[in-house]
């Protein structure tokens, strides 16, 4: 049988290298997590409102979520139900919804965008009809459902009497921006309660539904304080 003297060496070398390029991989791994725990979180700056909320604004008509050309229709929805959520549980005013089969029955269109004409006596008839004191607009402006995931938002609210403007809101979050990003992974972090283990590179920043979830929450923080 031939022997081969430096088989052993190379085999020695070969599994040398393997373990280090396992140790960086580690390495590279916790740094990247290291620099999602440590770096700059994303705050919204593109929007404008009275520093409070006026004392007769109590109950707020939300009005259907307007997806125009930017999204289908059921991920519209979808983000409808998300933003109608995390509205309420910001515990500024009572919130009561405009459905989008109301909204087509009574005005010919299931949505209106904030941008566009409204209906004779629009918010006056809403806001009689609903007793709100104020109608909130959200449309979508930006929509990636791929990573790397993205979202628009334009919102303004406004009071049915004399469509006064208390607060407008238009900013697009994407999660190539390592500040949204790491807003995203400290949002979950702080918020799931589940207690199932949770992996921010495989979770929010994967899932369209989770991260609007976080985008409507970051927008309605800005809402004129109670």
């Amino acid at each position: 049988m031939r022997s081969f003297p430096f088989a052993g060496a190379a085999s020695s070398l070969l599994l040398g290298a393997a373990l280090l390029a396992g140790a960086g991989c580690q390495s590279f791994r916790e740094d990247a997590k290291d620099r999602a725990l440590d770096r700059k979180y994303f705050v919204p700056t593109n929007y404008t409102g009275e520093a409070q909320l006026p004392g007769i604004v109590r109950r707020v008509l939300l009005l259907p979520v307007c997806g125009g050309n930017v999204a289908p229709p059921e991920t519209t929805e979808t983000i409808e139900e998300v933003f109608a959520t995390e509205l309420q549980q910001q515990l500024r005013f009572e919130v009561v919804r405009l459905s989008r089969t109301e909204c087509l029955r009574r005005f010919g269109a299931p949505e209106f965008s904030s941008a566009a004409a409204l209906p004779h006596d629009f918010l006056a008839e809403l806001g009689r009809d609903y007793g709100a004191d104020a109608v909130l607009f959200v449309d979508l402006t930006a929509y990636r459902a791929y990573r790397p995931l993205a979202l628009g938002v334009r919102a303004k609210l406004a009071t049915v009497e004399q469509t006064r403007l208390l607060w407008s809101f238009d900013q697009i979050f994407s999660a190539d921006d390592p500040a949204v990003s790491n807003s995203v992974r400290r949002y979950y972090g702080t918020s799931d309660t589940s207690g199932i283990p949770y992996d921010p590179g495989y979770g929010a920043l994967q899932s369209p539904g989770k991260f609007a979830a976080y985008v409507a929450a970051a927008t309605f923080k800005t809402l004129p304080a109670r």
